[in-house]
């Protein structure tokens, strides 16, 4: 029975890189007359929403956001998800409706293709560069002053210890002090089981049911630098409730 998970997993698995692949390929010629001009890129991240919620339809990934806060289209934030899996990118597009940019590592710049779409509309940090990362921490400075929120994930990468929280870096909460930004954090669920990413773990994957949590805001107003790690143990209080509250399989 194992083995038969474990082929079938994989199988999915295949399939839905697959799949996000081709129909990401069918959007490119919208998605490159969509990006004309400067941002706001509306009209791309319509096309980017559509594309999440065909890769989550193809794929037999049921998107369940449960809200405790209803982001509003008038209001700028530092959309905080936590980061376990590769599905999170997607479910990020599929669960918040207002406009907003990633901020990604640099190394989605190498992607063929995808990285026309993700440089021009997006923020690529180059942490190996100092340079570099204070260039994309300006250009998200700009963003936030133009209304335009910005997803970046404080984990900074996909830790081994998923779906427990690993480290996490300055540069989400100093960009929402800095702005004066409040922080809305979004908690993915089941991700980590659903398309796993796990060094010490064969991978496979499987469709179901993907939860995703958005909670209230935390605000920021009045702060200054030396609260960056207070408001960094506020953000991980908040969230390490929210995943105890929706456990199933949390920390195994």
């Amino acid at each position: 029975m194992r083995i038969v998970r474990i082929v079938f997993g994989n199988v999915w698995r295949f399939w839905f890189f697959f799949e996000a692949v081709v129909t990401f390929f069918l959007l490119f010629p919208f998605l490159l007359l969509a990006l004309q001009g400067k941002a706001p890129y509306r009209q791309a991240f319509k096309l980017m929403k559509f594309h999440a919620r065909t890769i989550a339809f193809l794929s037999g990934i049921n998107v369940k956001v449960i809200r405790k806060y209803e982001p509003m289209e008038n209001e700028t934030y530092i959309i905080c998800p936590n980061h376990i899996s590769y599905l999170d990118i997607v479910l990020t597009y599929v669960a918040f409706p207002h406009y907003f940019h990633f901020m990604g590592k640099a190394e989605l710049e190498r992607v063929p293709f995808f990285n026309i779409f993700f440089k021009r509309m997006n923020i690529c940090v180059n942490r190996s560069s100092r340079m570099a990362s204070h260039k994309a921490y300006q250009r998200a400075c700009n963003d936030l002053s133009q209304n335009i929120s910005i997803s970046i994930f404080p984990e900074a990468t996909i830790p081994d210890c998923n779906p427990q929280l690993g480290p996490m870096k300055n540069g989400a909460f100093k960009l929402a002090i800095e702005n004066q930004i409040m922080l809305l954090p979004v908690c993915y669920i089941d991700n980590w089981k659903i398309l796993p990413d796990c060094p010490r773990k064969i991978l496979g994957g499987r469709p179901g049911i993907a939860r995703v949590i958005i909670d209230k805001p935390i605000e920021v107003k009045g702060l200054t630098e030396a609260d960056v790690p207070e408001l960094k143990k506020r953000y991980r209080e908040r969230m390490d409730n929210i995943l105890q509250e929706y456990q199933y399989g949390y920390g195994k």
